[in-house]
């Protein structure tokens, strides 16, 4: 007598003797005497399902899977170890900086890179490794268990020399929502409080547009051009000659009504500071230009900006802001989200690198990116 057992290809799966074969639809047949070993396996690894949540039993697909992800190490200190400074702006790492200034526990993080061998997570940069300004430690022997990140805050154009890289990164840190490590420039909150926050529309300008990178080829220039036709712009910036310090840049946007918050790049998800902060935070209506409006609505506060692409033309656009000023109701509607949201922006490199700790339970174990510039120019 004979009885059907199913047959399990993982590592834990039992061994096939002599006494089982295999049969067209891929069971194994085994002998009566093997039916209580089976079965005692079956209850062991069913009771290991319900008492961790690496493990989970998949009846319909017959095989014991283990979770692959970072599960169950919430309260394991993960040590981040980043590879060179972004831009060679550093920032102080004494003391446990995720803990006391971001309330993120069991994260610590270090520029040492003698501590390569130890460090369960390694950052690096993309444009320095582009540039030739670091290089990858390829001649170290990598643990097996490290995972390496590639991190950009650049659209595609400016993400150089890609394909050297493939099959090298664990993980992607950008401002992509679909990155394994989102960090976005900024973000929206909801609120509790109800300020009562009120419009200023008796402001010196119309529209401002800080910029120091002009490049006559990209979108936002041809805009630009052809609505200043229709409409005073008051430019800053060094393009201009006329940039701005840290401490005046909010303050003299905030004297227009409207801000030209131009990305450099029309790229899936790149929506920089140029909304969130010197727009939303100066107090003004940004006028919008990069990802599509639906981007826009995805993480930005509700009705509160005017995108370009909403226009067939320039005129048209310039007339519909001189129809907003002059319609009292109109222009308030564009602030009525500060009664129910904030904006939080990110511009410590230090809070960025924390919040890997706060993700890393759910990024994947074994993830490998075998074509990085694909998905870098998706």
């Amino acid at each position: 007598m004979s009885v059907l057992l199913p047959c399990y290809r993982t590592k834990l799966c039992w061994q096939q003797t002599p006494r089982c074969h295999i049969t067209r639809c891929s069971i194994p047949t085994c002998s009566a005497a093997m039916l209580m070993s089976g079965f005692q396996v079956f209850f062991l690894l069913l009771t290991l399902s319900s008492l961790s949540p690496l493990f989970y039993y998949s009846f319909f697909g017959q095989k014991l899977h283990v979770q692959q992800y970072h599960q169950g190490v919430l309260q394991k200190n993960i040590s981040i170890l980043l590879w060179h400074w972004p831009f060679g702006h550093s920032y102080r790492l004494s003391g446990d900086k995720c803990l006391t200034m971001f309330n993120i526990s069991h994260c610590s993080l270090t520029d040492n890179t003698s501590t390569f061998s130890t460090a369960d997570v390694v950052v690096f940069h993309h444009q320095e490794l582009s540039r030739g300004l670091s290089s990858l430690p390829l001649h170290l022997d990598r643990p097996a268990s490290q995972h390496w990140v590639w991190l950009s805050m650049e659209p595609p154009v400016n993400n150089a020399n890609l394909s050297r890289f493939n099959g090298l990164f664990n993980w992607t840190m950008s401002y992509r929502r679909d990155a394994d490590i989102f960090i976005p420039y900024g973000k929206t909150i909801m609120k509790r409080d109800d300020l009562g926050f009120q419009a200023v529309s008796n402001r010196s300008c119309l529209v401002s547009w800080v910029v120091s990178k002009y490049r006559p080829q990209q979108a936002r220039a041809g805009i630009y051009e052809s609505l200043k036709k229709y409409i005073p712009i008051e430019v800053y910036g060094k393009w201009n000659k006329k940039p701005l310090s840290d401490k005046k840049l909010l303050p003299t946007i905030a004297k227009c009504l409207f801000y030209l918050s131009f990305e450099n790049s029309e790229a899936k998800d790149y929506i920089t500071e140029k909304l969130w902060r010197n727009a939303f935070q100066a107090g003004v209506i940004p006028v919008v230009l990069g990802p599509s409006r639906a981007t826009y609505e995805a993480v930005a506060p509700p009705h509160s900006f005017i995108h370009v692409a909403d226009f067939k033309h320039t005129a048209d656009l310039a007339t519909y802001l001189k129809h907003v000023i002059a319609d009292r109701q109109t222009y308030e509607m564009y602030f009525k989200w500060h009664r129910t949201h904030r904006i939080k922006t990110y511009t410590d490199w230090r809070e960025r690198l924390c919040q890997i700790c706060v993700k890393y339970p759910n990024l994947p174990v074994n993830k490998v990116y075998q074509d990085l510039e694909r998905w870098v120019n998706n």
